[in-house]
């Protein structure tokens, strides 16, 4: 167990998908280091989410906090802002709604926090026929590792701590970053105005994000052999927006803005 002397929130944006978010909730309950909250960004979900959310508020030993808007498409930034702003604690790692965790993630995610840094993870993308069998329960349902089958980049899987240091990576760099294993200290968060509003439809929300932290001096730490997680197989989001935003991204980096004049605060 890694020692801490600061609180950790698990932050879940989720979208339509209790049967996934369920999964979740379950790799959590395994974790050998439970966070001190969850926090639940919901874009916008049916009753049916909320419904599972006060089921497993009834079995978690910690607050579960859920922050909700009506569905008006990919705002994905908006309602982040909104589930940190439930937050009490320190620190945040934040996971989308199709991770799977390892039950050493939360552990290890404490274990590399260092103030002046974020840190980004990776993930290990599972295939569409093993996502149906651990969604439908088949199987060790919530059960799943480097040697679960049907997985891809199967490197991503593997969990050996002890050499995670020998993988580098820039930390001045944003380009790659990836909110669905990403953590970050929550000063951080509100000292650029969290994520950027103003950002619709999917891409380039997370990377936007990694840029300000960056150039307000927050480098990027890469976690590799660690913090190991499973993306489940689904259909991908529209990517209509995908240009606006990569612009949005590019002057951002171009104009090494730190605050976003539409972020955490406006919410």
């Amino acid at each position: 167990m890694a020692k801490r002397d600061f609180s950790v929130g698990m932050l879940i944006s989720t979208y339509n998908w209790p049967q996934a978010l369920e999964v979740i909730f379950q790799s959590i309950l395994q974790q050998t280091q439970l966070p001190d909250e969850i926090l639940i960004a919901d874009d916008g979900s049916r009753a049916d989410t909320t419904q599972l959310i006060n089921r497993y508020r009834k079995i978690f030993k910690v607050p579960v906090k859920h922050a909700w808007h009506e569905d008006a498409g990919f705002r994905k930034g908006i309602i982040l802002n909104k589930a940190v702003k439930l937050s009490t604690s320190d620190y945040i790692i934040e996971i989308d709604g199709d991770i799977v965790l390892h039950r050493r993630f939360i552990e290890d995610h404490i274990r590399v926090a260092e103030r002046g840094y974020f840190v980004q993870g990776s993930r290990a993308m599972v295939g569409e026929a093993a996502t149906q069998e651990i969604l439908s329960g088949k199987g060790a349902r919530h059960r799943v590792g480097f040697f679960t089958r049907g997985i891809r980049n199967r490197f991503n899987a593997l969990r050996l701590p002890v050499l995670s240091w020998l993988i580098r990576a820039n930390p001045y760099g944003s380009d790659n970053t990836k909110a669905c294993n990403l953590a970050f200290w929550r000063e951080d968060f509100i000292a650029i105005n969290g994520y950027n509003n103003l950002f619709f439809g999917w891409g380039s929300e997370d990377c936007e994000f990694a840029a300000r932290l960056i150039n307000a001096g927050v480098l990027k730490k890469r976690l590799k052999l660690a913090a190991v997680c499973f993306h489940l197989h689904h259909e991908y989001n529209s990517k209509s927006q995908f240009a606006v935003n990569g612009q949005r991204y590019s002057d951002t980096k171009s104009s090494k803005m730190v605050f976003c004049p539409d972020g955490y605060a406006e919410v």
